[in-house]
């Protein structure tokens, strides 16, 4: 089997492993990755590694890391009762070609790898998907379910979180890195919702100003460089996409007493990204998805969150077909490739990167 590795303290630095195929213990299963996405959200995940324990979930060699992604996977072997040959899932994957699991919780919606390691690491990332009992599954849109729908559960519960504090007493949300998947699926959840008395400002770089003003779910889109001519007066509140340190420096002064709440979500500026620093305004808070979905399940119950998704997610579905472009790229090389692309900043937000592992 074949591994993509990156080394952790630089992540520019790439190799592929060759390793023997695991043995099958009793109750385990053996997983052909067919295919994944790639988006600035699986550098996040490289990016705090060491901080979100994102590493732990497909270990690697001292100083070597695994990025995890969401894709797709077939059952290529199978000592566990409930699980056969040939089986589709979905679920959170290694940049590898196979992968083994030891399934508990077997159910008819899938199952929860409990291989002792991931044991006490955030159960949403342990579960995988049967696709045969997936009600939001679709063939045809098996693309836009691994390019958006980890991202879009995140933009979910952002929008839940924000709306259940009422917006911190904001009139105003700005997202930096309009562009990016997760920040134009908040977006378009808080234009479908109709929040009234909240404006939308979207702040990207100029290459990207008319993409962003073309999705048509913020109210204004301002370049980097334009920050400065953004009114100041109205209570404001920052989610923060791209961890950039400068950026968020920036946008703290610039609101200064007006800035009610600071959300850090993303790291989409990875080689900017550090601590906050002395910042004026609100400290800057970290919004961690799993979290709230256990939040949720306490509140909602079995099933709750699903459900209030499901809706939301077939109407984003619909708009993003008029924008996305699907690309596939195929083989280890070709995945490399395109990590080192994405790592760069140089793949365009219109673009959904698919890899096939051939």
């Amino acid at each position: 089997m074949k591994v993509f590795e990156v080394r952790r303290d630089d992540l520019h630095e790439t190799r592929l492993v060759q390793q023997d195929f695991p043995s099958l213990g009793d109750g385990e299963v053996l997983l052909r990755v067919d295919r994944y996405a790639f988006t600035a959200n699986n550098i996040t995940y490289a990016v705090f590694g060491e901080a979100m324990h994102y590493w732990d979930f497909f270990p690697a060699e001292n100083g070597w890391g695994v990025v995890p992604v969401w894709g797709f996977a077939d059952v290529s072997a199978s000592r566990c009762e409930g699980i056969d040959v040939g089986e589709r899932f979905y679920g959170y994957l290694p940049m590898a070609s196979h992968l083994r699991v030891r399934p508990g919780q077997v159910g008819r919606s899938g199952f929860t790898d409990v291989m002792p390691h991931r044991l006490p690491l955030p159960g949403v990332y342990n579960r995988y998907a049967r696709t045969t009992e997936d009600p939001g599954y679709r063939k045809s849109l098996e693309a836009q379910q691994m390019l958006y729908r980890p991202l879009f559960m995140t933009s979910f519960l952002l929008d839940d979180f924000l709306a259940e504090e009422e917006f911190f007493g904001a009139r105003e949300l700005v997202l930096t890195s309009a562009s990016s998947k997760t920040a134009f699926s908040l977006a378009f959840l808080l234009h479908a919702n109709q929040n009234p008395g909240i404006e939308v400002r979207g702040l990207t770089s100029s290459g990207n100003v008319d993409f962003v003003n073309g999705l048509g779910c913020y109210d204004t889109v301002t370049d980097y460089s334009k920050l400065d001519e953004l009114p100041a007066d109205h209570p404001t509140v920052l989610v923060d996409f791209a961890g950039s340190t400068t950026l968020r420096r920036r946008v703290h002064e610039h609101f200064g007493e007006a800035l009610r709440y600071s959300c850090s979500v993303g790291a989409s500026h990875w080689e900017e990204a550090g601590g906050s620093g002395d910042l004026p305004g609100p400290t800057p808070t970290l919004f961690f998805a799993p979290d709230r979905v256990e939040k949720r399940l306490a509140d909602w119950g079995p099933g709750g969150i699903e459900k209030r998704v499901a809706t939301a997610w077939q109407s984003f579905l619909e708009t993003s077909r008029d924008w996305l472009e699907i690309r596939e790229a195929v083989g280890e090389e070709a995945a490399e490739q395109v990590y080192k692309r994405t790592l760069a900043g140089d793949m365009s937000p219109r673009i959904g990167q698919i890899i096939v592992t051939g």
